[in-house]
Formats: structure tokens, sequence, C-alpha cells
């Protein structure tokens, strides 16, 4: 395939590579964390062929690189995937390569996993072990099949009381959704809103009380990253520094802080699975299969694409693989 090429010259005057590469995530409005990994994986591109810039090289050296991930670094399929994506990014988005086709990849193998599902007296031995701080977080995981970032992004104005919903906006895949919030929740949600409401106050008070605002809604309301509605339901302790516009807000509570709570909590349940905050939405959508809600349903509560991603949860049903009784049960 042919390449475009210029003078050294010509490229004299442009940003780094890699901040390039940050000026056309932040474009796009990718999430920060796409952000850092689509830098990271460009930053090893790069190393991996001899600090070559990216210009120079094509389709064969993405493949020699995806292809070196697999055999050399043992990395799962899904990291792999990764790695793709980013350089596909960079070629198409930052360098104006469209016409880049890999082939010859040798592709990390995708195991056929069923996914890890607590049962309910499980389940409520974990969320009772969870810490009061980060409890209601842990709770919404499995009563509104919530992924970990889809909770703690929750703004006030995403908490529909009357309705006995919670909108999720932007989450993967762009897409916005409504999910259900459990009536046993409700009371505790209100408290965690008066809770950030004086937080929120005192901040204005103290010169601050701003959030950021998803894509360019600071540009077209100048004021609105002080409105109470936009502010997370579970914000952070303390104010810290944007790492991209260097302002000082307040940020939602930090996902590895939930983690280590979920992670504490099964091993003080006694639980011998290995469970995650991740677990207890796979057993929100088994424990509503189960209850003979419609898959669709559940497809939507979980905002599947695919209804054959919803399928899987079939499969752990308590009554055996693909719901089947076992012959024996019927002597």
């Amino acid at each position: 395939m042919g390449y475009r090429t210029a003078s050294s010259s010509s490229h004299s005057n442009r940003p780094r590579l890699l901040d390039q590469v940050r000026d056309a995530v932040r474009l796009r409005h990718y999430s920060i964390r796409t952000e850092q990994a689509y830098v990271q994986w460009t930053r090893r591109f790069v190393l991996f062929h001899g600090k070559r810039h990216p210009r120079d090289m094509g389709s064969a050296e993405v493949a020699a690189f995806l292809t070196h991930l697999v055999r050399d670094r043992d990395v799962a399929a899904s990291t792999q995937n990764q790695a793709l994506n980013a350089l596909v990014f960079l070629y198409r988005y930052v360098l104006g390569r469209d016409e880049l086709v890999i082939e010859g990849v040798e592709h990390a193998k995708r195991p056929a996993r069923l996914p890890t599902v607590l049962t309910r007296w499980e389940v409520t031995a974990v969320l009772a072990a969870v810490d009061r701080r980060h409890w209601l977080a842990a709770s919404l995981l499995y009563g509104s099949g919530l992924r970990l970032l889809e909770v703690l992004r929750l703004r006030v104005k995403d908490v529909d009381f009357d309705r006995r919903g919670l909108v999720i906006r932007d989450a993967k895949g762009h897409k916005d959704r409504m999910t259900v919030l459990p009536d046993g929740l409700t009371a505790a949600l209100g408290e965690q809103l008066k809770l950030a409401r004086r937080l929120h106050e005192r901040d204005l008070a103290e010169g601050h009380g701003r959030v950021s605002l998803p894509h360019a809604l600071g540009r077209k309301m100048p004021n609105a990253d002080r409105e109470w509605i936009w502010q997370y339901v579970f914000p952070a302790r303390r104010r810290s520094v944007d790492p991209r516009s260097g302002a000082v807000r307040r940020h939602h509570l930090d996902h590895t802080a939930v983690q280590k709570a979920v992670k504490n909590a099964v091993r003080s349940a006694g639980i011998t699975k290995r469970a995650t905050c991740h677990t207890l939405r796979h057993s929100f959508a088994t424990h509503l299969i189960e209850d003979g809600y419609d898959i669709r349903t559940v497809q939507e509560l979980l905002g599947h694409s695919d209804v054959k991603t919803t399928m899987i949860y079939t499969h752990v049903l308590n009554r055996g693989g693909r719901g089947v009784i076992s012959p024996l049960d019927r002597r």
C-alpha cells in the first residue's frame, strides 16, 4: 500500500504525536480513561518499533505489534482489541489514513467463560458486610444492575424518584437508558443527596462548587457546572485538579474505593467465589431471569446492544446448565 510522505520541515511546527492523540480523543468526547489508554498504546507501539514515527509505518508494523502482544506478552483478547482500537484511531483520526488494512495478526483466544453469579443469600451477606460509606453504591450495582462507573457518574438530575428510575447517560456504546431504582434504596439515596447538597453548598461558599460537564455543555452553559442538578450523587471527599483543564473541581467518588470495599465485604462474608463489583451486576440479571422477566426487558435494563450478550445469564441459573432438570431428579 502507498504511504503519504512529507518533508521533516513540514512537521516541525506540529504538536507532539501524543498531544495530537489527546486532542483527537477530546474532540470526539471520549472519556479520560479512553484517552489515557490510547496514549499509552500509541507510546508502546512507537517504542516497540524503535521510536519510528507511525507516519513512516503501516499495517505490517501494526500487525507485528499486535502479534507481539499475544506471543510475547500473553495478553487477553480484550487487551489486544483495545490496542487495535487505539492504533486504528491513531491512523484514522490523527494521521488521516483510512486505508489502513491490518492482516496476518495472531489473535488472542477469547475463552468461553460463564460469569460468576452470587446466590440471593450471598448477595445479602456481601451487602451486609460492605462498610457504611460504600454500601449504597454497592447496593445500586445489584439493585439497579449498573456498571461501577455508571453508579459513580450518576448526577442529581438523573435520579427520578417519582418514576422509581435512574437515567444512565452516555453509557457504554454512547447510549442513554433508564433502569429501575429499588424502593428499598430510595430513602438511603435521598439521604445521600442531602449529604451531597451540603457539601456542594459548602464548596460554593468557599468559591468553588464546579463539576466537569459532558461534551460541549461547558461552552454552551458557562455557569451550569455550579448548578446543583449537575453535581455527582457520589462526590469525592476532596476537590481535585481536573487533568484536562487544570480547573479545581469536585469529581465523583474514586472507583477503586468501591472496588476495595466490595472485595473486603466478599472476604468478610466468607464467599469463596471470585466476586467483584461486576459480579453484582451479573447477579442482578440472573435473578431477574429466575423471576421470569423477559430476556428483552433484562437486555434493556442492562443496556446490551445484542440480546446474545444477555442470553449468557440463562446458562447460570440455579437449575443447572440451560435450565435442564437432571434425569436423576425425576426418578
